[in-house]
């Protein structure tokens, strides 16, 4: 049942006239309230009408406010004071209900530094217009929109285009360095690769998002698409030539091919990025909607599982073809299915946006969809992204949470205790089937997966800050033992070297909860406004430490130095558990605001 009281009361001044007024509003989820309100421009003078009146379908309401209409009359040449008094009614307890105030200062036309909103833009006519009647939703209902996406059909498009994009992706992640360890005895050209393709992630990350904001989501998702599956053919065909012509390993770095294999590389490592960008922060929110947080939660947890399947699936296919079949043999398939897939992803990408009725056609800025010649000058995308760069390095020293995402890019000096390039080239060279080193990748992706459940137990029992410092410590406690296992020297049995890689495997489940887990940290206390600066800033960061370690690596090629790079990676996720865990035993005031919800505040 709605009850509108209107206030008015004239002041001193004639010219003047004041009216507040509220609603008070009976909560019933089955009916609803229209308002509607009209403006009359009475003819042959300087004065307009304005009158409000309710109408429900609620029996109740419209018995007691039978033809209730309120009418206040006002000056064009006048100034007008509107007063938010409300004016309440003494209500028992069973009657007390929420106030819903209504804005006076939507009529206000007397504005001097703006231009006033001219509702009546024409005399001699009436307008009338209507406000939306609005449906009052029951907590079961808002909770069942919330967890409804705006458009499921296409969501539903979207990953399959996700899936058949990842695994292709995952499966060249891992083949790549498996097929180039072959042709070298040591980690240094999958070292050199590595390190050039974080480099320029670190450096063209920024421009490439940038430039991204000028064209159309859809072709420019095409255009990527194709420029990838373009880069990872020319690659094939680099390496697959690096294993039919001989080669000495010592001049390896200086052939042609070797460094047509690192610029294209470094394409489609920032293609991919693009690409992966665009899907996790732009379209799923698109797609699954803004204003429904269950729906968008969901969606981006399947993402997230889609892509760890996809690496398992990736891996283990690679290794099991390789363990079967010549690298050459394994290397034409995998250009067979990328040639396969980018038809496949072009098409769904296009199905997703039909289904969801075209918004993502929607422009994203002013720029979007500019002809070429709109597009800032090379010098101008060098500065452009050089201010970037020092403006996100700025806002990313002043963020509140900053120990638990120095905490996050600790992580990623890993580059040898995790399933990667430099893994799995140092069991390739150890001699391990190829199967195994596949079904490696892919149970340490599958203890992601099960982190994205497991994470939430975590937080419901522990608090969000606590549950993401037990991930720390279980991923640096199984480390430490996966070192110790390692500098015994008994590696070259086949049962400890399994029991290592088990040990890594385990950790993963820790890395992968604190994954998701400071992901929300992050997400809770970086404010909104700057979330997307210091969000690839970090990413930026992230990329330099992997650089750092990449160019040790570099220097320490030899694969008699794995234990030193072991220990520098153990140390690095050591020093994040030790980090994260000082700040959560010494909280600050900002700390104990941002998660006064957390159960150890």
């Amino acid at each position: 049942m709605g009850l509108v009281i209107i206030n008015t009361f004239h002041s001193t001044t004639l010219s003047q006239t004041c009216f507040s007024s509220s609603i008070r509003y009976r909560y019933q989820p089955s009916s609803t309230l229209p308002i509607r309100i009209g403006i009359l421009r009475c003819r042959g003078g300087n004065t307009s009408c304005c009158f409000l009146h309710s109408s429900s379908s609620s029996s109740s309401f419209s018995h007691r406010f039978d033809n209730f209409t309120s009418k206040c009359l006002f000056s064009n040449n006048s100034d007008i004071h509107f007063n938010p008094v409300v004016t309440e009614e003494e209500h028992s307890e069973e009657d007390s209900v929420p106030i819903v105030h209504l804005n006076s200062q939507f009529f206000d036309t007397t504005t001097t530094t703006t231009k006033p909103i001219n509702l009546l833009v024409q005399d001699n006519y009436i307008h009338d217009f209507s406000l939306t009647t609005l449906q009052v939703l029951t907590e079961e209902e808002q909770r069942t929109l919330a967890a409804t996406p705006a458009h499921p059909a296409a969501l539903y498009a979207l990953y399959a285009s996700c899936f058949a994009g990842n695994v292709v992706e995952q499966l060249w992640n891992f083949a790549w360095p498996a097929a180039v360890a072959l042709l070298h005895p040591s980690l240094l050209p999958v070292a050199v690769v590595g390190f050039f393709t974080k480099l320029a992630i670190f450096i063209g990350g920024p421009l490439v998002g940038r430039l991204m904001d000028h064209f159309p989501r859809v072709p420019a998702y095409n255009c990527l698409s194709s420029v990838q599956a373009a880069a990872q053919l020319l690659s094939v065909a680099m390496i697959i030539h690096a294993h039919t012509v001989p080669s000495t390993a010592a001049a390896m770095l200086l052939q042609p091919w070797f460094l047509v294999l690192v610029f294209a590389g470094a394409i489609e490592r920032l293609s991919g990025l693009a690409l992966g960008v665009a899907m996790e922060r732009d379209w799923v929110v698109l797609l699954a909607g803004t204003n429904r947080p269950i729906a968008l939660a969901e969606a981006n947890a399947i993402i997230s599982r889609i892509d760890l399947i996809c690496e398992i699936v990736g891996a283990s296919l690679f290794g099991i073809l390789l363990s079967k079949y010549d690298p050459v043999s394994c290397l034409k398939l995998a250009a067979g299915l990328m040639i396969a897939t980018v038809p496949v992803v072009i098409l769904l990408m296009w199905l997703s946006n039909k289904l969801s009725s075209g918004v993502l056609d929607r422009s994203k800025s002013p720029q979007a969809g500019k002809m070429f010649n709109d597009m800032p000058k090379a010098g101008n995308l060098v500065e452009m992204g050089l201010d970037s760069i020092k403006h996100g390095w700025i806002e990313y020293k002043q963020q509140p949470v900053l120990p638990a995402s120095l905490a996050y890019v600790l992580l990623y000096f890993n580059v040898v205790l995790t399933p990667g390039g430099l893994m799995t080239a140092f069991l390739t060279q150890r001699g391990l089937d190829p199967s195994i080193i596949g079904g490696f990748s892919g149970l340490c992706a599958f203890m992601g997966v099960a982190a994205t459940f497991i994470s939430a137990t975590l937080v419901k029992r522990l608090g969000i800050l606590k549950a993401g410092a037990a991930g720390l410590v279980f991923q640096a406690s199984l480390l430490v033992l996966a070192v110790v296992v390692y500098w015994s020297g008994s590696l070259s049995r086949r049962t400890p070297l399994l029991f290592f890689l088990c040990l890594i495997v385990l950790s993963k489940l820790g890395h992968m909860s604190y994954d998701v887990v400071g992901s929300q940290i992050l997400q809770t206390g970086i404010p909104a406004s700057k979330a997307n600066l210091i969000g690839t800033t970090e990413v930026s960061i992230a990329s330099l430490a992997e650089v750092m370690m990449l160019g040790i690596a570099i220097i320490a090629n030899d694969a008699s130095h794995f234990g030193f790079l072991a220990m520098l990676s153990l140390s690095s996720v050591v020093g994040a558990a030790w980090m994260f865990c000082r700040w959560l035993v010494n909280p600050t005031d900002a700390q104990r605001r941002l998660f006064s919800f957390d159960p150890q505040f």
